[in-house]
């Protein structure tokens, strides 16, 4: 069950992140799991012409971010404590499009794949699965508990 859509998805995120001017976009929430896409931007380049590594890796975890969130509801606290990235060929200076699926949700955690394309030929670029610490008191009723 899905908590927030797309719109919510960016407005939260536009709120965890006051500072910093996020140009990933939330394009899809629902019970599959979320996709954001990533505009290419020349800053992202690294030596050889290909988007750098901490891009990739910024990406996955944003992704992974939004789709426990979609699920929870807006809870700030929720924090990455593992994240695993494979890259597995150079992506040419093109937007990314990226899918998180949430693998596993319980009390404590929650289990993220995270699968990145090029739009330039939708290949396959990165694959990356994250684990995030849920609050253990949530700011705002999940979705998934009962009221009191």
């Amino acid at each position: 069950m899905v908590a927030m859509g797309p719109d919510e998805l960016n407005d939260f995120l536009a709120a965890a992140f006051p500072d910093v001017e996020l140009s990933a976009r939330v394009t899809r929430a629902d019970d599959e799991g979320v996709e954001l896409t990533w505009p290419f931007h020349a800053s992202q380049l690294r030596p050889g012409g290909t988007l750098s590594g901490p891009t990739l890796m910024t990406l996955a975890d944003t992704v992974a971010y939004a789709s426990v969130v979609s699920r929870i509801g807006p809870e700030f606290l929720t924090v990455t404590s593992h994240l695993a990235i494979d890259f597995l060929r150079k992506p040419p200076p093109a937007d990314l499009r990226a899918t998180g699926e949430l693998l596993k949700v319980g009390r404590r955690q929650a289990v993220i794949a995270v699968r990145i394309y090029s739009t330039a030929d939708d290949e396959l670029v990165a694959y990356s699965t994250s684990t995030y610490a849920l609050p253990s008191t949530p700011t705002v009723p999940r979705a998934d508990r009962a009221e009191p």
